[in-house]
């Protein structure tokens, strides 16, 4: 009788997750694929939905089409709820359980609201398609409530859109929502012009893009501004409530806030016992494994893993990614007894974009602006999509919406608000 193959549980359908189920997939080891939804979503494109210029079918497939042609790979749609480390068993939220042999963890990220929680339901972010819908469902409804809204005050507040955090999401959530509400819209409404909308960009910080040279962060500022957002810059919010958005004390009033300044991980490290960092990472070596044991490695935005310069590596898709193909590589070094180098990170550059035809782009000593910034920064987004009908799509979605604005994924999904339908129209704006 043959001895059973090694079984690797990998938890988390998401860049890192994938690479490393991809990295495997020939080798001879049986591969579990666990994850809580049945779709693998391209994240860097979820704010394009939010501001409906794709659809969710655009950036997200199926996780079974994706491995579906690697027949030592079984996908489970499942939700984990804890890890027995001596059983080597991961617990499901079912009752049921998954032996291993390998562990990997790749179970990402969700929202940081700095312990106020309360203000998600006032101020959502976007990380999941259903934060994007939502978001989405938000924003088209303020401008469909505005059409008809007959109280001055009321009716700024709806055109009022405040995005707070200035990193790259929030950069580019901004820089969508201030094209979507001055220019794409202004054509099929009656009493909405290009400049009746105001957009806000709030951030805690001295300047966008911290991550960023400062040179960047700072054509970044001038090219957002160029779109007609206001930018606030070391302006923490205070308080969050269904109509306004308050900073130290000033209340701008709005009925749609989008929340873009932090995350926390997932609760891997507490399934663990393991250290973790203030936004609750799975502190980690360079080998990538948990600390005491050789069979369980974390990895992504679940991990915090410090790079060369000593500093914990961004929370970007590459990072993921390379950590998902190194684990594999470790994987099979160790079935074969070999050795393997501890875990390098190759930056191949930060990427940002504003807006529908500019970007920023560090490559380290090349700074890249502008419109050519913004087309590196298409190029790299429609290639990385999986699946080839997912970058014809995005790819022509880009380009015609580079033409005429066009959204054509405005659609409000669920019941719509009675006020919606019943307020008198107003007259068209001169």
């Amino acid at each position: 009788m043959t001895d059973p193959r090694p079984h690797v549980v990998i938890v988390g359908a998401g860049f890192g997750g994938l690479a490393a189920v991809k990295a495997l997939a020939h080798a001879d080891v049986d591969v579990t694929l666990i994850d809580q939804r049945n779709h693998h979503v391209f994240q860097p494109l979820l704010y394009q939905v939010a501001t409906a210029a794709l659809s969710p079918a655009d950036i997200a497939g199926p996780i079974r089409a994706i491995v579906g042609h690697l027949p030592r790979v079984r996908v489970l749609l499942e939700r984990v709820d804890g890890v027995d480390k001596l059983g080597k068993i991961v617990e499901l939220a079912s009752g049921r359980t998954v032996s291993y042999d390998w562990l990997i963890i790749a179970t990402g990220a969700r929202h940081s609201y700095f312990g106020h929680d309360e203000w998600a339901e006032h101020a959502p972010g976007i990380k999941t398609i259903e934060d994007a819908t939502a978001v989405r469902r938000k924003v088209l409804l303020a401008l469909e409530q505005a059409e008809t809204e007959t109280d001055p005050d009321r009716r700024h507040a709806l055109l009022t859109f405040v995005v707070i955090g200035g990193g790259p999401t929030g950069v580019e959530m901004a820089g969508a929502i201030a094209e979507l509400a001055h220019r794409s819209v202004s054509r099929d409404f009656r009493t909405i012009t290009p400049k009746c909308s105001r957009v806000i960009l709030v951030d805690g910080g001295p300047r966008l893009l911290a991550a960023f040279p400062e040179v960047l962060s700072t054509a970044a500022k001038r090219a957002i501004e160029q779109l007609g957002v206001e930018v606030r810059l070391n302006a923490p919010v205070t308080h969050v409530a269904h109509d306004r958005v308050e900073i130290r004390g000033e209340a701008i009033p709005t009925h749609c806030a989008v929340w873009a300044a932090g995350v926390r991980a997932s609760p891997a490290a507490e399934w663990l016992g393991a250290g973790s960092d203030p936004a609750g990472r799975t502190v980690i070596g360079s080998d990538l494994r948990m600390p005491d044991c050789e069979n369980i490695f974390v990895i992504g935005d679940t991990a915090s893993c410090n790079g060369p310069d000593g500093r914990p590596l961004p929370g970007i898709a590459p990072v993921a990614k390379q950590q998902g193909q190194h684990v594999a590589r470790m994987i099979l070094a160790s079935l074969d007894s070999k050795p393997c180098k501890p875990f390098r990170y190759r930056h191949f550059g930060n990427l940002a974009t504003i807006g529908r035809k500019r970007a920023v782009i560090d490559f380290g000593r090349l700074h890249v602006t502008g419109f050519s910034a913004w087309v590196l920064w298409s190029v790299a987004h429609v290639y990385f999509l999986v699946g080839f009908r997912n970058r014809f799509a995005v790819g022509a979605s880009l380009f015609w919406n580079y033409l005429t604005y066009a959204r054509h994924a405005r659609i409000i999904t669920g019941d719509i608000p009675v006020d919606v339908r019943v307020r008198p129209s107003l007259q068209p704006a001169e």
